[in-house]
């Protein structure tokens, strides 16, 4: 039987600033968008060019704030230039952290923070 992972969802309590982050910082585009205001909550799809997995945003209408609690890690997504990337980050307003690397050389990343407080890891490819 055939397996492939779709998507990751994440509750976000603005869409239209963690959509703006989303394209605008990562680069991912809105695939698709439901909007389900009899049951009070939107999904927004989000995925890179190449559609493939895909991060949910799942707006629900007037939710408190979410606890991220300390179970959830991040996302990860590579980079072909981690400066460059870095910079970019940083210049368009983004909250980010340094770059940091493992103590075998194994990876160079840095977190990048979502309006929500989400983070997801930029890793040199």
């Amino acid at each position: 039987m055939a397996k492939k992972m779709l998507h990751t969802c994440i509750r976000v309590q603005n869409l239209e600033k963690s959509v703006e982050f989303y394209e605008n910082i990562l680069g991912l585009k809105v695939t698709k968008r439901l909007d389900y205001p009899d049951f009070k909550f939107t999904l927004v799809y989000m995925a890179l060019e190449d559609r493939g997995y895909e991060l949910e945003l799942t707006y629900n209408y007037a939710a408190e704030p979410y606890d991220l609690g300390n179970g959830y890690g991040h996302i990860a997504m590579g980079v072909d230039d981690l400066n460059q990337t870095h910079e970019e980050y940083k210049a368009a307003g983004a909250e980010v952290t340094d770059i940091k690397g493992l103590s075998d050389g194994a990876a160079s990343y840095f977190f990048v923070f979502d309006p929500d407080g989400y983070k997801t890891e930029i890793i040199q490819n």
